[in-house]
Formats: structure tokens, C-alpha cells, sequence
């Protein structure tokens, strides 16, 4: 009788397995009933009639009969119901105490029974073993089939199935690769030959499903070998890896189009590790941002300590020119190296990536390589709080031509403006006359009286002392509206400091007084007591608010009704003045409000259309805003409104 098959057979028993599935098995109760059918048959034969022969080793049907139920107990016990039956059988035909040819013939019988039975339950061990087995292979989440050596299919598992789409049925005794389309990385012969010299195979192939999809697996095949070493199969595990391979590639696609972004992208582009940033922030125990700020204000030097830290891993191609004037550089080892001593902004930096800011913003300047220094403007992407990736990048933009370009508009405008000033002053030079003429007169008749009062016998010294005090306080007088009038028509750059807004309204005022006399203006002004002071340019507030009370003077002239210019100023409540300039001129068409503070936009043939321009962009400079209200017939009311300095400093 042949030996049990061996624990290597596996895919011929799984291929059993699969090829006759449990619900196509005989039943148990059916194959018991007919092995004591069987039994009973052979023990009567045996018993009633005189045939010559080893009857009894037919049991040994019974026994292989029973085996199909796969239960040990089954066995022993259909082994155990012949051995007894034989011996019954010898006896009643023989007795107990004959010896002879038949005792001969009833021990090979018992010795069959025997032997067929521990055969039998060796088998039923293997079978189960291989079972076992098989069920693992089943149960895998990878798609594994076996093949012999010509490629026909013999064992197909479940998760197979399942990706593939083919049944067992569909794909047992198909050609793997005629059925799965397989596309393999290296010529199909050399694939062979390495998995024939070395017993296995790995790589990345692509198979085909059912429903045409393409499936990326990692493939990993096993020789299997008979007794004589001759190869009689293939185990074929493969793991899907699509997904796996599409991520990877995306993965790679952004690394290609980032890479681009960063080495052609005319933005200077800074990749920093702050790890270390970071570890020092930990250790000094600086886990917020307000436990920070508390630590730079009693150790600044924290700071500069802090760009050492910040090192620089690559800079692109566009600040590597920025910085040295050349695409290739060796890049700074750190922060300190490209901003320097002199920086402001890598306190509120620090402060951002403290609070896990995801960026920070703001301008500086970069000290090259050469020494000279350049304006910047940058912005810094930080990593998130969780990410234990401390990679930063900072974006910086050369703001040179920008810093000039503004530094030439600024003194575009600073012309624009005086020559608006020397203007105004031109329309003005009646009442500046008239002005300064006054202390002049005011000069000429206490000299006069002063030299009357030494003439006389005895000279009234106390007189002339009073007379010449008052020479002296009208020529200063004099001098305060020559001063008043220089300083209006100066050229100089402006700068804000810290100014009395009611000293600067009264100063404008005067500066117009005789031509609002002179149009017959009935002047009103008002100021609210104790107003806070603003930050600002002196001359360029007078500037606007002279425009605008000429502007209305010269509205209001020739108009027969009430002339009255109102010129008021208070404080909002929300950290702003209001300063109100009001006519009851003819005011301002509907349709020339929206346009009437654009530049060379003007109602009188001999305007410029640029006053009221360039006083909003004065005001605007200021933080400020300047507006108009206006019904015609009733007037027009023209609203400036600054901040004060303490909201400018907050």
C-alpha cells in the first residue's frame, strides 16, 4: 500500500480541496451505514459458507469505506468491528484451539485490518495537516495561486477570486498568464531561468482583472520540487500594490514640481531647519508666545542667539543672485549670517512660531555678500505645531527697485505739492501783503512816537522805552508771518511729529484770514477744548486745510445770499479728530462728486485739478481720510478725519 502524502504535496491536496468542495462530499451517516452494511455482509459470508480464502480481509473495504468521513474514531472503530468479527467468525467455524492453514488466514486478515487502519489515520494526520494549511493560503490577504512548471493554474485562494474576479472554476487549468495578461519587468525566459537557478523569484509585474482594470503587484514566486528534485510546481504570492505605486508616484511628481517651483522661480527661496529653535525654546521652558516676549525683554540678546540657531539648508537660485550676485553659492550656515546685528523683525518671528503661527510677514534688510545691504520684503511658512518636522521655508522678494521707485514718487509728490503750495500762496498775495504790512505800519508809528517823546523837554524816557518794547514785538510779529509763509513754501521732506491740532487749524486760518475779509466771508471757527494731539507734517495739514477754505471762499464769491465758511473740530470718541470746513456756497453737482478728487479733474477754468488730490493723498499719508458732502444750492461740507497720537502709536 502506498505512504500517505507528504506535508510538501500541498497544492495537490489543495487542489483536492478546491475541486471537490464540501458540499459535493458523500455524507457521513451514509458512508457508516454502508461499512456495517459491508461488514455485516462479509461476517455472514465468512461464517455460513465453506470458501477457502482470507474472507476477512475484505474488512479492510470497510475500513478505507469509513476513512471518507474524516474522523479518526470512525476508523478505529470500523477496524475494531473486524478484528472482532474475524475473530467471532474463526471461532464459531474453527474453534479457539485449531491450528492449522485457516489460523494463518485469519491472522493476515487481522494483520490487513491493522494495517489498513493505522495507514488509514496516518493519512487522515496528513490530510488534516495539509488542510490546515491550505485554509491559511485561503484566508490571505494577498491573491496566491499555484501553477505547474507549463503555467496551467491548479490552485486558486479566495482573495484571488475576490481582486482578480475569476472563480475558482473560471480559473483553474487556464494559463496564468494568457488569463491574467501578465506584463512582466524583464524578458518571461529570463524571469524562468532565475526562478529555475535559485528556486524563487521577486519584482514588480502588472496583471490584468476581469474587468480590465491593471493591477501593480509585488510579486514574490517559489519553486517546488519533487522527491528526485525535479521542479513539479509554482507557488505565486502577489500583493497589490497599486495604490501603494500611485501614491508614490504623486509623491514624486510633487517632489519634481516643488523642486521646479524652488530652483526657477524668480522668488529667493530659503529652506531652514529650526529644530534647534525649537529644542531651545523647550528647554528654556518658552512654550508660548507670551512667556517669550517676557524673556527677550530681560534678555535681548536671545534674539541674535536665536538666528545662530536657524540654519540654513538651501537657498534657491534667485536669492543665491540676491545675496552674492551668482546662481551658485555656498549656501549661509545660518540666519545671522544674511540679516545681521542691525535686524528688527526676527523678534516677531520668533514670537509667530511661538504662537504656531502658519506664517509670518513682514520687511527687512539682507546684508550681502559684499557688504551693502539690501531692502527685502519676506514671508515665512512655518510647520505646524504637531509636525515633527521643523523645516521652514521663507519666501524674500528684493524690494530695491520697489524702495526707489517709491522714494521717487515720494519726492514726485513732495514737488507736486509745493508747487500746489506756491500756488495757493500766488491766490494768497493780497492777504500775505496785508498781513505783513500790519506789523510793518504798526513799526513805522511807535518809531515815530518813540522819537516825538525824545524830542521833548525833558524826553519822556518811559515812553520811549514803551515805543521801542513795541518796535521789537511787531517786528518779531513780522518775522513769525515771514517764517510762517517760508516754512509753508519749503521743499523739505516730510516728517511726522507730534503737533497741536488746534495750533495748526489757528495758523491756517490766519494764513487766509484777509481773503476771506477781502471775499466778504463771514469766518466762523470752533474748536473743542483741550483736543488731543496728532502725529503728523505741520506744513502738509496747513496745506490741506488752506486748499480748502480757499476753495470755498472762492465757491462762495459773487454769491448775493449770506456768505459763512464754518471750520470745526472735535474729537469722534474712537481715537480720531473730525475736522469740519463748510460753505453755503452753490455746492457740488451729483455728478462731479465722485470724480472731484482726481488728479486734473477741476469746475474753474483756471484751476489745476490737483488740489483737492493731493489733499487726500496727504491725508491718507496721515492715516487719515478726507471726504465731501454736498446738496447743491445748500453748500458743500468737506470732512477730515486723523487719527490722534495715541491711536497712531497703539
Amino acid at each position: 500500500m502506498a505512504a500517505p502524502p507528504r506535508p510538501q504535496s500541498l497544492p495537490y491536496i489543495a487542489r483536492a480541496a478546491v475541486r471537490a468542495p464540501t458540499r459535493d462530499r458523500v455524507s457521513p451517516w451514509l458512508l457508516r451505514t454502508s461499512a456495517a452494511a459491508l461488514m455485516l455482509g462479509i461476517f455472514l459470508l465468512d461464517t455460513l459458507t465453506t470458501l477457502e480464502g482470507a474472507v476477512a480481509v475484505l474488512y479492510v473495504v470497510a475500513v478505507l469505506l469509513v476513512a471518507g468521513t474524516h474522523r479518526r474514531g470512525d476508523i478505529a472503530m470500523a477496524a475494531a468491528g473486524g478484528v472482532l468479527l474475524t475473530v467471532i467468525a474463526y471461532a464459531q467455524s474453527h474453534g479457539l484451539e485449531h491450528v492449522g492453514s485457516q489460523t494463518v488466514r485469519a491472522f493476515v486478515s487481522l494483520s490487513a485490518i491493522g494495517i489498513a487502519a493505522l495507514l488509514a489515520l496516518q493519512n487522515q494526520g496528513a490530510v488534516h495537516t495539509l488542510s490546515a494549511q491550505a485554509t491559511l493560503l485561503d484566508v490571505s490577504h494577498d491573491m496566491i495561486f499555484v501553477r505547474d512548471i507549463a503555467g496551467t493554474i491548479t490552485f486558486w485562494n479566495a482573495t484571488a477570486e475576490s481582486v482578480y474576479g475569476f472563480s475558482p472554476a473560471q480559473a483553474l487549468g487556464r494559463h496564468a498568464d494568457e488569463l491574467l495578461g501578465t506584463r512582466y519587468p524583464d524578458r518571461r525566459e529570463n524571469v524562468e531561468a532565475q526562478l529555475l537557478a535559485t528556486g524563487r523569484w521577486e519584482g514588480v509585474l502588472e496583471q490584468v482583472t476581469r474587468h480590465g482594470n491593471t493591477l501593480v503587484l509585488d510579486s514574490r514566486w517559489v519553486l517546488q520540487r519533487d522527491d528526485k528534485g525535479r521542479p513539479t510546481g509554482v507557488l505565486e504570492t502577489h500583493t497589490d500594490i497599486t495604490e501603494r505605486k500611485a501614491a508614490y508616484a504623486a509623491l514624486v511628481r510633487s517632489e519634481q514640481r516643488f523642486r521646479r517651483m524652488f530652483d526657477e522661480s524668480r522668488i529667493g527661496v530659503l529652506q531652514q531647519d529650526w529644530s534647534a529653535v525649537r529644542a531651545e525654546l523647550d528647554a528654556c521652558g518658552l512654550r508660548d508666545a507670551d512667556a517669550l516676549a517676557h524673556h527677550i525683554a530681560e534678555h535681548p540678546e536671545f534674539v541674535g542667539h536665536a538666528r545662530r540657531l536657524a540654519r540654513i539648508q538651501e537657498v534657491n537660485p534667485a536669492f543665491a543672485m540676491m545675496f552674492a550676485g551668482s546662481k551658485s553659492m555656498t549656501a549661509p550656515a545660518s540666519v545671522q549670517d544674511i540679516i545681521g546685528d542691525a535686524d528688527r523683525t526676527f523678534a516677531a518671528a520668533l514670537l509667530a512660531f511661538a504662537r504656531g503661527d502658519a506664517f509670518h510677514e513682514g520687511e527687512t534688510e539682507i546684508v550681502r555678500r559684499g557688504g551693502d545691504r539690501a531692502p527685502v520684503l519676506f514671508t515665512i511658512t512655518f510647520p505646524s505645531a504637531g509636525d515633527a518636522d521643523a523645516s521652514v521655508l521663507v519666501f524674500v522678494v528684493d524690494n530695491t527697485e520697489r524702495q526707489r521707485a517709491q522714494d521717487a514718487l515720494l519726492l514726485a509728490q513732495t514737488e507736486l505739492a509745493h508747487a500746489s503750495r506756491v500756488s495757493t500762496l500766488g491766490e494768497l498775495t493780497a492777504s500775505i501783503a496785508h498781513e505783513v504790512n500790519q506789523p510793518l505800519m504798526s513799526v513805522v508809528t511807535y518809531g515815530e512816537a518813540g522819537m516825538r517823546w525824545l524830542r521833548r523837554d525833558p524826553p519822556d524816557l518811559h515812553e520811549v522805552d514803551t515805543a521801542i518794547s513795541r518796535i521789537v514785538s511787531e517786528g518779531r510779529r513780522a518775522g513769525e508771518i515771514v517764517q510762517r509763509i517760508r516754512s509753508f513754501l519749503g521743499k523739505a521732506t516730510a516728517g511726522h511729529e507730534t503737533l497741536d491740532i488746534a495750533t495748526v487749524i489757528e495758523e491756517a486760518t490766519r494764513l487766509v484770514q484777509h481773503e476771506l475779509a477781502r471775499g466778504a466771508v463771514d469766518f466762523h471757527l470752533e474748536l473743542e477744548a483741550h483736543l488731543p494731539a496728532v502725529r503728523g507734517d505741520r506744513v502738509q495739514l496747513q496745506q490741506v486745510l488752506v486748499n480748502l477754505m480757499v476753495n470755498a471762499s472762492q465757491a462762495m464769491t459773487g454769491q448775493s445770499s449770506r456768505r459763512r465758511l464754518s471750520v470745526l473740530a472735535a474729537g469722534t470718541g474712537d481715537g480720531r479728530i473730525d475736522i469740519v470746513v463748510a460753505d453755503t456756497g452753490p455746492g457740488i453737482a451729483p455728478e462731479h462728486l465722485e470724480r472731484l478728487f482726481d488728479p486734473f479733474f477741476t469746475t474753474r477754468p483756471e484751476g489745476m485739478g490737483m488740489g483737492l488730490a493731493i489733499c487726500r493723498t496727504i491725508a491718507e499719508s496721515h492715516g487719515g481720510r478726507l471726504g465731501v458732502e454736498s446738496t447743491p444750492g445748500n453748500g458743500a461740507t468737506f470732512r477730515l478725519s486723523l487719527a490722534t497720537a495715541t491711536e497712531v502709536s497703539a
